[in-house]
């Protein structure tokens, strides 16, 4: 029996493990995303000095260990087996948890998810504990709990959330009120002390932050505590003097000091701050093991008042863990999916928005646009022109997908980013408070990238709304944690010996799953019939250019069609549902094509305007067809799934003729784009009309059909659907052809012209 807590122990060990890697890959974020996101450094400069940041960090860690023994919960309540039982069922959920807001490409926080996994664990196991004896009753659940300090650490936690944006916003809003969009020649006028205040924030948080609560920190405390001024007007001097020297010499803007500094001490103070949520329980199990041992008690007898005591924490497994904490940020491929989600939605010009607007985040823009309307009628006009002038961004026109290959924002913001998070974790850390560096990081973030005016009129409600799911996130790690952690800790203790290799397999075999789910979604293999963009400045090459996209477009519309009318046939759901996906995918991507024209115009020669009439006619003619495929696929695939009658024979036999005879069309259209023949295409709108009129027939047919035998409402409702959306599909694409036939003489004809004169 005995050897069940040492084999939980190892387990423990391992999960520890997991837990750092998991967590790392979350809590990159944290340090990653302003040096990422202004692309001031390479990213092998950047996770060189990140790992730097984490590894020091690590060894030096802060005295915050104690959360995990005594911060959420009163260890002399508990005995070693109900303190074992509780730090395992932390460990495999907390696991779990973090694995899944990665997998999905979230940003949450490691604090509070290990808070609320201690917290719901050891309130389920105070309440098993109190329902097996007459002394205490379920009103004394307080003497078991922590209750004053949970409170605050929650608290802080909250707080941190509106204070992080708060103070971001301003400081970015002054920022850029000084500095303005064209900050490069102010910067080498104003740059060094930019820099010195900027890298004076940040050296005193890593002090602040690296250095109090480590066992080194006793060796300075004479030389740091009251002398928190002079250390700052010291390092005001020599950063600005630093920061004078490093412009004159290497003709480069400060801020990329600025960034690279401030990436190393958000590094640093993550693993020295969040190290505790990945190793603290362990170490916890680790030395109430050691305990025990040395008692000579049973398990089920040993107080362990012993944890109230504070521990140094282990040099040895710090460097361990800061070991596997820069091998995990180098290595993990979730890390960045998860910053790429803070990036996107502080990037500065127009992107492919990762999340779709919800009636909260509509409502929080038009709020607020009231409200600056309603400033700004306070506000002198001379006033808001100059305040505006400083807002002006430079006139660089990309696309969408240009844009996530360009800075995010530039360094005035990275650098704002880094320097107010530091000071916020800062304040904080003097006050023993244990925030989430996630929160503040993210907050402040989102904070500088609204007064920065990144979320215009074009991208305020998706933003808006990624930033609502992001903390909807929050909340739902607090209370999934809570939850997930007390019923593992029930299992736990029903049955030992049963519960924990079930509970272990479960974990290793959803870790598994999640990572081969998150390998197959990042791979970023582009399929041969993927639509692509117009980038030809004449109507010749915008011709041939959209020529492929036509032809992928009737291949898939030819297949989607056909899909449709077998699924109805043999009503399989199956393939209808897949084949509404298919059709989804296509609508979605000539709505990029459309969302695309504005810069396909703004790229256009002054020569070849008339190539974008051409070519919004041919987007309008592409989203014609898409519409009509969506609703036959849609409507075959609601029929189906409300299990309403199959379609008659005759009327599942004209559908099948019309579906070849459309296949014929589509086939040869598609020959006719892929050789470029377009000469063809004459001869194929002349097949429109053998098609169209096959349709009116089978309309006609299904009248007569209605009037003496038909008797079932939704049968003809479907098939009349079917028939007249399939006039319009033929519609669309002859208007396509015809809008190509002659397109493509009017561009070849001059060019004939000017040979027959040469």
């Amino acid at each position: 029996m005995d050897n069940i807590y040492l084999l939980m122990l190892i387990a423990i060990a391992v999960l520890a493990v997991a837990d750092i890697v998991v967590g790392v890959s979350n809590d990159a974020i944290n340090f990653l995303n302003s040096a990422i996101g202004s692309k001031a450094i390479s990213m092998r400069t950047i996770m060189i000095v990140a790992s730097l940041g984490i590894f020091v960090g690590a060894v030096f860690s802060s005295g915050m260990m104690e959360v995990a023994r005594k911060g959420i919960f009163v260890p002399g309540q508990f005995y070693f087996d109900e303190i074992m039982m509780i730090f395992m069922a932390v460990m495999i959920t907390d696991i779990l948890l973090l694995d899944f807001f990665n997998t999905i490409g979230l940003p949450t926080s490691t604090t509070v998810s290990i808070v609320f996994n201690l917290l719901g664990a050891a309130v389920v196991m105070s309440l098993i504990k109190i329902s097996g004896t007459d002394e205490h009753t379920f009103a004394d659940l307080g003497s078991y709990i922590n209750t004053k300090k949970a409170i605050e650490i929650i608290r802080g936690i909250i707080m941190s959330v509106f204070i992080a944006f708060t103070v971001g916003a301003l400081v970015q809003w002054v920022s850029r009120l000084i500095f303005t969009f064209h900050y490069e020649k102010k910067i080498k006028n104003f740059g060094a002390i930019f820099g010195g205040v900027a890298l004076t924030a940040i050296t005193y948080f890593i002090f602040l932050k690296g250095l109090k609560g480590t066992p080194y920190y006793n060796d300075l405390k004479d030389l740091v505590e009251g002398n928190e001024l002079y250390i700052i007007i010291v390092s005001f001097i020599i950063w600005t003097l630093f920061s004078f020297a490093f412009q004159k010499i290497t003709k480069k803007s400060v801020l990329v000091v600025v960034i690279a500094i401030g990436t190393f001490g958000l590094a640093l103070a993550f693993s020295g701050n969040d190290l505790v949520n990945f190793i603290g329980v362990p170490m916890a199990a680790y030395h109430s093991f050691e305990a025990w041992t040395n008692s000579g008690l049973d398990a089920s007898v040993f107080s362990m008042e012993v944890l109230s005591k504070k521990v140094p924490a282990e040099p040895l497994l710090l460097f361990i863990s800061g070991a596997i904490m820069v091998v995990t940020l180098l290595l993990s491929k979730k890390a960045r999916t998860v910053a790429e989600t803070e990036i996107s939605l502080s990037r500065q010009n127009d992107t492919h928005e990762k999340f779709e607007p919800n009636v909260i985040s509509r409502g929080i823009v038009k709020g607020t646009s009231w409200l600056a309307d309603a400033v700004n009628t306070i506000i002198p006009k001379a006033t808001q022109d100059r305040i505006s002038g400083s807002f002006e961004k430079p006139n660089v026109i990309i696309t969408k997908d240009q844009s996530i290959d360009a800075p995010a924002f530039d360094m005035i913001r990275a650098s704002v980013n880094l320097m107010v998070a530091g000071v916020l974790i800062a304040i904080a850390t003097s006050m023993k408070l244990p925030l989430s560096t996630t929160y503040v990081t993210f907050m402040v973030a989102m904070g500088t990238s609204f007064a920065d005016r990144a979320w215009g009129k074009e991208s305020a409600v998706y933003r808006v709304a990624g930033v609502l799911n992001v903390i909807g996130g929050w909340f739902g790690t607090a209370i999934g944690a809570f939850i997930a952690a007390g019923v593992v800790v029930y299992l736990i203790n029903w049955n030992k010996e049963v519960m924990i290799p079930i509970l272990l397999l479960l974990t290793i075999a959803i870790l598994i799953r999640n990572y081969l789910t998150h390998k197959k979604s990042s791979k970023t293999t582009i399929d041969e019939d993927s639509l692509t963009y117009a980038e030809s400045s004449s109507v010749q090459g915008v011709i041939h250019e959209s020529a492929g996209n036509i032809a992928n477009v009737v291949k898939r519309g030819n297949k989607i069609y056909t899909n449709a009318i077998n699924g109805l046939a043999k009503q399989d759901l199956q393939l209808l549902k897949k084949n509404k996906k298919q059709v989804d995918k296509l609508s979605q991507e000539v709505d990029k094509l459309r969302d695309n024209i504005f810069y396909f115009i703004k790229n256009l020669d002054e020569s070849s305007v008339s190539a974008s009439g051409f070519y919004i006619n041919i987007l309008g003619y592409l989203q014609d067809m898409a519409q009509s495929l969506e609703y036959i696929s849609k409507v075959s695939h609601k029929h189906i799934n409300n299990n309403h009658k199959k379609l008659k024979f005759n009327q599942i036999k004209e559908l099948k003729e019309v579906d070849n005879k459309i296949e014929i069309l589509f086939n040869d259209t598609k020959a006719a784009f892929d050789s470029r023949s377009f000469e063809q295409i004459g001869a194929i709108i002349n097949e429109k009309t053998e098609v169209y009129d096959l349709v009116k027939e089978k309309i006609q047919k299904q009248v007569t059909r209605t009037r003496t035998e038909e008797s079932s409402p939704k049968n003809t409702t479907l098939y009349f659907g079917i028939l007249l959306e399939t006039k319009d599909l033929l519609n669309a694409t002859m208007n396509l052809l015809e809008e190509y036939h002659n397109a493509h003489d009017s561009s070849v004809e001059p060019a004939k012209i000017n040979t027959e004169e040469e």
